[in-house]
């Protein structure tokens, strides 16, 4: 979600619609702040559940409008196959209207260049399995030129069978930072990848892990299991003194075999291990992840 300083500050700057411009001359623009495909990743939705998403609505003026800018937002699902056409490794579909809250009309206020307005989109009526989108740009805007740049947010969902809240155990040992009953998620990178934090360390590490899958339904079965820990998380415990001395397993996984849905959620209550080696000395640690 994008914070309100954040989006005043983006106001303030100069974008790709040429910001520097004399407000006399050069018409002013409706745009949607942080959006289009260079704040792609900005716009995935991770949170279980009902997730309320806040955005900014507003005008690229030098000074804002004297008047009240009505504006009209849509959701436009033909961007979905442009999209998909383009980017073929992960095919999304629209959002059911069924699964969905959204207001189309919003006014900026006369005097401001900006507005937050939200969405509601409720992830118990999908199927996590499939990937999503949800297109939203600027309709109209009391007549004023629309922004090319900013004026599509590409909200989308990646389809993943783990995706989503686990209760998280950390044991180290020798202990230290232990812990019980926190929650984390497994956030989905494709449809058969995802990453989820441990807890050794500054507690931010990130497992990383693959896997195939065969089928589809309560028939699926998943295999060739494949876990690290993300490349920029091995950098930063390298910067700090630690090497890894026994990458990660998942405990209870035998190559080659296959798991139902429930077998494969038992490996990971059996738990990520790996073993490190730092100023302080050796230490093996194991993350527990329980699906609720």
């Amino acid at each position: 979600m994008t914070s309100f300083a954040a989006v005043m500050l983006l106001f303030s700057s100069c974008l790709k619609d040429n910001r520097y411009f004399n407000a006399e001359t050069v018409p002013n623009l409706a745009e949607l702040p942080k959006s289009g495909t260079t704040f792609f990743a900005n716009d995935a939705i991770t949170k279980a559940g009902v997730d309320t998403i806040t955005f900014a609505v507003g005008v690229t003026a030098a000074e804002p409008p004297a008047t009240a800018t009505a504006v009209t937002l849509g959701v436009d699902n033909s961007v979905i196959t442009t999209y998909n056409a383009a980017n073929p490794a992960i095919v999304y579909q629209p959002i059911p209207a069924a699964a969905l809250k959204f207001t189309s009309a919003v006014t900026i206020p006369a005097g401001k260049n900006s507005t937050l307005t939200s969405l509601i989109i409720d992830r118990t009526l999908l199927d996590p399995a499939v990937s999503y989108m949800l297109p939203v740009k600027i309709i109209s805007a009391s007549g004023l030129p629309l922004s090319a740049n900013f004026n599509l947010h590409y909200y989308h969902i990646i389809g993943n069978d783990f995706a989503g809240p686990y209760t998280h155990d950390f044991v180290r040992t020798p202990a230290g930072g232990n812990f019980t009953g926190r929650t984390d998620i497994f956030s989905p990178d494709s449809p058969t990848q995802f990453e989820v934090v441990g807890g050794y360390f500054t507690a931010d590490v990130r497992y990383l892990v693959k896997f195939t899958k065969t089928g589809t339904g309560a028939s699926a079965t998943y295999s060739n299991f494949a876990i690290s820990i993300n490349a920029a998380d091995v950098a930063y415990l390298t910067a700090n003194g630690i090497s890894i001395t026994a990458q990660p397993q998942i405990n209870g996984y035998t190559a080659g075999s296959s798991y139902t849905y429930a077998q494969a959620l038992q490996l990971f209550a059996n738990g990520f291990t790996y073993q490190v080696l730092g100023g302080s000395g050796a230490r093996t640690n194991l993350d527990l992840y329980h699906r609720p």
